[in-house]
């Protein structure tokens, strides 16, 4: 097997943009896992307007961005190796015809070729980068759940570490947007792509859930991305800040 397993963009800066995602593509030979064509242009088959979004904040900030290349039907980029919904064999209620009889040889395949790539690829440029590193996340969520609307515009998922997420939440909610925090996921998934390599590392990050309806073709994404970018920056500004005060510690001086 020798597809390329991810997308890189190169860039420089603390900021490093991740797709887990980002493609709808399956690799040739694969016959659509034996699923209608169709369902690959839906969110069964990747986040709707995501890969967008990375790239045109990406392009924005002049940073380095990682996308998956492949289907998650095909193997889930933002699972653990030993996740046993790596490779799905129900999505939205129905079997996947190409996955129903994946042992585990094929799984440890898959891990090899598509999977365990991605990783490395993000480690690379993490140990390039260093301790100043951010990590973020993009991926997106469909308007209603089981026939319910999903009142979130945006969602802020995050683990046990809030320096980046609590200053996002509150410069979204002050741009307007109606924002979830840890909705309409919790971003507390033990060997997720953000527990490896920013929980595990002690780097700051965040999860970006953007609901689909505002994303869905590139005029949506490309204005998303815009308004989403300022946003971000007020809030890195924030989290420096606030870095730079727990550094100084309490003032030594009395209080008049």
């Amino acid at each position: 097997m020798t597809e390329k397993a991810f997308e890189r963009i190169s860039g420089g800066g603390p900021l490093l943009f991740l797709c887990d995602h980002a493609a709808s593509a399956l690799p040739a030979g694969r016959d659509h896992l034996g699923l209608a064509p169709a369902l690959f242009s839906t969110h069964i088959a990747f986040d709707i307007g995501a890969a967008a979004v990375t790239r045109a904040l990406a392009h924005g900030f002049g940073a380095p961005a990682i996308l998956g290349a492949w289907s998650r039907l095909l193997i889930d980029l933002n699972r653990g190796p030993d996740d046993p919904t790596l490779v799905m064999k129900l999505s939205d209620g129905a079997i996947i015809p190409g996955n129903r009889d994946a042992g585990a040889d094929e799984v440890a395949r898959r891990i090899a070729a598509y999977h365990a790539p991605y990783h490395a690829a993000i480690t690379v440029e993490l140990d390039r980068m260093g301790r100043d590193a951010v990590l973020v996340s993009i991926h997106s969520f469909t308007p209603a759940w089981k026939k319910a609307p999903r009142k979130w515009e945006v969602g802020i998922l995050y683990d046990t570490d809030t320096r980046l997420s609590a200053p996002l939440i509150a410069r979204l909610a002050e741009a307007g947007f109606v924002v979830g925090d840890n909705e309409p996921y919790s971003g507390a998934l033990e060997g997720d792509t953000l527990n490896i390599h920013a929980t595990r590392r002690g780097l700051p990050h965040v999860l970006i859930e953007i609901r689909q309806d505002l994303i869905g073709d590139d005029a949506g994404a490309q204005g998303f991305a815009a308004r989403l970018k300022p946003i971000l920056d007020a809030a890195l500004a924030d989290m420096k800040s606030a870095s730079r005060s727990d550094a100084a510690g309490p003032s030594i001086f009395p209080q008049e």
